[in-house]
């Protein structure tokens, strides 16, 4: 193992350390300040939960990623000093999931309303993506890989802030969009070695310690959630490191890797909005629509319902890694294995 590998395993443990250290303190001080998510209509939770645990998972992923970088650990595949094209993406994607945790945070605190979250979230994007975080290229049918110019802001912006909501849409069952994240960061941070991009490699390490971290409390049965500051905390700094550590190249494969990584929160948020829409109601109304009511709807339990879900965002995880590692057809055929055990027993829950 090159020693600079050492440095992941280093940012991903103290974020976990860090999480699971400072998660009961969040969730006392919660409490006693009253700052609960209260049952609902189309909420599964029975009891008044505290929702700012995406303060934890924010305070340990930068703790991990300030340690690392006293440490001097952000160095390129060379070894060397970060240029300062690099560094001021590895910046970008930092300063951006701490403008959407804040974001999200005032949500939790004092209720935002959806166009003023909106509104911020651009705002924040458009800085983020000035800072060098940028989607260049996209894969245009009968063109193949096309340069896509001006519409690199509109693009980045977009991808930015509709995976940070396209995580907290998921965020709907004990452990779904922590464990859903986990996995993905961790593929993220493989994939990115992989790319020879160890600096967004480590942002991927911390984030993945973090959110691995908060499901000893999130796991169902839960006993404290993330909230809108985790989640687009989270979702961002997932769709950031899918920026500069994953499409770097003009490799096809490399510009779709993010998209394929992602893929569940993608298609359900898409397929809500879509199904939404075809019901003429607003797409930003909150409804059980998403994939986790309906396996809840079809009979499955609440944990085989997020176990099932796992299984699905493993295997489009393992098929981004047959696409980048000469082992990853190992892993695909590993996690497809997993993932028709899984559908099998859905299915015979569903008759």
């Amino acid at each position: 193992m090159p020693y600079q590998y050492l440095y992941h395993i280093l940012a991903f443990l103290v974020s976990a350390i860090i999480v699971l250290w400072s998660t009961p303190i969040v969730k006392k001080i919660g409490l006693k300040s009253g700052r609960v998510d209260r049952p609902g209509e189309r909420k599964v939770h029975k009891r008044p939960m505290v929702r700012l645990g995406g303060v934890s998972i924010f305070l340990g992923t930068i703790t991990a990623l300030l340690f690392v970088w006293l440490s001097g650990g952000f160095i390129d595949a060379n070894g060397q000093v970060l240029n300062p094209k690099d560094e001021y993406e590895i910046w970008g994607v930092t300063l951006g999931g701490i403008g959407f945790f804040l974001i999200g945070l005032a949500d939790d605190l004092f209720s935002l309303s959806a166009l003023k979250r909106l509104l911020m979230q651009i705002g924040v994007s458009s800085i983020v993506w000035m800072a060098g975080v940028q989607i260049e290229f996209l894969t245009v049918p009968s063109l193949g890989l096309t340069n896509i110019g001006w519409l690199s802001l509109p693009i980045t912006v977009i991808w930015l802030v509709g995976m940070a909501n396209a995580i907290n849409w998921i965020d709907g069952l004990d452990g779904l969009a922590a464990g859903v994240s986990g996995i993905a960061a961790v593929v993220m941070l493989i994939v990115s070695l992989a790319m020879h991009q160890p600096a967004a490699a480590l942002i991927a390490a911390a984030l993945a310690g973090g959110t691995l971290g908060f499901l000893r409390y999130n796991f169902n049965p839960a006993q404290i959630f993330m909230g809108d500051g985790g989640a687009y905390f989270i979702g961002f700094t997932l769709a950031g490191v899918g920026v500069i550590g994953l499409v770097k190249t003009t490799a096809v494969t490399s510009v779709l890797l993010p998209y394929l990584i992602l893929a569940v929160p993608i298609l359900d948020m898409s397929a809500v909005i879509l199904d939404r829409l075809r019901n003429g109601k607003s797409p930003f109304i909150a409804d059980k629509r998403h994939l986790h009511h309906r396996l809840l709807q079809a009979g499955l339990s609440h944990r085989f319902a997020v176990l099932f879900i796992y299984s699905l965002t493993l295997w489009v995880g393992s098929l981004a890694l047959a696409f980048s590692l000469p082992s990853g057809v190992i892993y695909a055929m590993g996690a497809t294995s997993l993932l028709g055990y899984a559908s099998w027993k859905v299915w015979r829950h569903a008759r």
